[in-house]
């Protein structure tokens, strides 16, 4: 009954993979839905253990993206969603989801710069936001960071489901 819930997190994060795509948001509606329904839903089936679970998981997957939010790295909807899914992926599969869609968002991240022919450019600009960073500490960049106008903007929703989907296939496979 543990893996259950996998199945609603990976069709809420596909949710949010098309209309990240479609729009370059993901609706409040979605994420705060999901994360209610992830949780009534735990609790429902798993009692009290899967209500911990979920607001664990929950709070490691958001908490974590959140820091990239404040950093100017990540936008606010993709912080949502990834809380979202932790919770209903719970305390337990957690850190897959969390390392599996960083390493998609790497590669989609790549893929998008080859692909934009941004190779050189984004290799200047990252030297540039380091060297901030090690001179001005964890403020966002005045120009490097994700509200910024001219800002390229991976949909990092795609990501995400990614993360879901491998995190489910595991658990499922491997139970």
């Amino acid at each position: 009954m543990e893996n259950l819930p996998l199945i609603g997190g990976v069709l809420v994060a596909c949710l949010g993979a098309v209309t990240d795509i479609r729009s370059a948001r993901i609706p409040n509606r979605l994420t705060y839905g999901a994360l209610v329904a992830a949780l009534v839903l735990r609790t429902a089936v798993l009692g009290l253990s899967g209500l911990k679970s979920g607001a664990a998981g929950m709070l490691v997957a958001g908490g974590l993206f959140c820091i990239l939010f404040l950093l100017g790295a990540m936008g606010g909807g993709d912080v949502k969603l990834m809380a979202a899914v932790g919770a209903w992926v719970g305390s337990t599969h957690v850190m897959t989801l969390i390392l599996a869609a960083a390493l998609a968002g790497g590669v989609l991240a790549i893929a998008h710069m080859i692909f934009r022919q941004m190779v050189g450019q984004t290799l200047r600009n990252t030297v540039q936001l380091i060297c901030y960073r090690f001179a001005s500490g964890l403020r966002p960049h005045p120009v490097f960071n994700i509200q910024s106008p001219g800002s390229t903007r991976v949909p990092y929703g795609i990501a995400i489901a990614v993360g879901a989907v491998f995190c489910a296939g595991n658990a499922l496979w491997w139970r």
